[in-house]
């Protein structure tokens, strides 16, 4: 990787696809017992690859340019969702939408100022109910949420794991202009809170390393506080509950720890899966790059859930949860649950 970022070795065909097979879900940094930075490895030869014209695709940097304009995709999933409702096979499930994407949904409002709530931009264009519930939680916890909304609409971590550094530095420093002050940034997607976790090694400044440690997990954040501000539980849901940890979660941020924390509390029966964390397959844009492989990597992930014998999995990313349902699995966010818990104990 060295090699091929200084340009002392060729952009062969097979180091092109040696990278476009890896999944970049990063387990290989826990394991490794030098603590080899893989991750800023791999985006930064795929840097190198993206110069070469051997990656990333044109399609691929339209759609991630999409990505970044909150009204152009609030327009395309209505027209989307439109499509199929009148012709349901009109959509390739291979791009890993939901069956039934929202044609129009409430906007968030602010309560306070303790804490931003991210909203980004995929997840708030078609999951939005789940910041809803994020929003929920927090104020039970006694924090006044400000909504980042427009102001902020991408991280930039999908431009990062596509090689497009400059755009996904960009992309961060707009991020740490419209996100002033020091009030804490919850996130509740696990890729979204990595990438911006890693802000400072992506622009290395004084400020991007300021602003990288105001970001946590919406479950870090709740652990954390527990003493001074614990979620009230009222009723724990009555299911069977396995937790699929994210790649970016896990391996990354590493304190998937605290999803358990936090969560037990609010479920009858939590089930750990018996398979130590393996990635489900959907790796940002690779379940559409390379679906047969992300195909096989889900299938050895729906045979743990199925082994584990429970109602929901619990998984706190868009990616995983749209691709694990789309094969059947019934996925929940953990903040639905822990929301759920507050108000009835049951899943709808």
């Amino acid at each position: 990787m060295r090699a091929v970022e200084s340009g002392v070795a060729p952009v062969t065909n097979e180091v092109v696809e040696s990278f476009s097979t890896c999944i970049q879900c990063r387990g290989c940094e826990p394991a490794c017992p030098s603590s080899v930075p893989y991750g800023q490895l791999m985006e930064k030869t795929r840097e190198s690859l993206v110069d070469s014209g051997k990656a990333t695709p044109r399609w691929q940097k339209i759609a991630l340019w999409g990505l970044t304009k909150p009204r152009l995709l609030r327009i395309s999933t209505t027209g989307i969702g439109l499509v199929q409702r009148v012709v349901p096979r009109a959509v390739p499930a291979r791009l890993g939408l939901p069956k039934r994407l929202p044609l129009r949904q409430k906007p968030l409002t602010g309560t306070g100022d303790d804490v931003w709530l991210f909203t980004g931009c995929v997840m708030d264009a078609w999951q939005r109910d789940v910041h809803g519930q994020t929003k929920a939680v927090l104020e039970a916890a006694g924090f006044g949420v400000r909504i980042t909304g427009d102001a902020a609409p991408c991280c930039g971590a999908l431009h990062s794991h596509a090689g497009l550094g400059s755009q996904a530095q960009k992309l961060a420093e707009t991020m740490m202009a419209s996100l002033g002050g020091d009030a804490p940034i919850v996130v509740d997607s696990a890729g979204c809170g990595a990438a911006m976790k890693d802000y400072d090694h992506l622009v290395g400044t004084d400020e991007s390393k300021r602003f990288s440690a105001r970001v946590f997990d919406i479950h870090e954040f709740l652990a954390l506080n527990a003493d001074q501000s614990p979620v009230p539980i009222g009723k724990p849901v009555q299911a069977r509950v396995a937790i699929h940890d994210p790649c970016h979660l896990r391996h990354v941020q590493r304190v998937h720890a605290h999803t358990r924390t936090v969560l037990g509390p609010a479920v009858a029966e939590l089930v750990e899966l018996n398979d130590q964390g393996l990635c489900c397959g959907a790796g940002g844009a690779f379940l559409v790059l390379e679906p047969e492989l992300a195909a096989q990597v889900r299938e050895r992930k729906l045979a743990a859930i199925k082994a584990a014998d429970v109602d929901i999995v619990a998984s706190a990313n868009p990616g995983c949860s749209l691709y694990l349902a789309a094969a059947g699995v019934k996925v929940v966010h953990p903040v639905e649950l822990i929301a759920n818990a507050l108000a009835k104990g049951v899943v709808d």
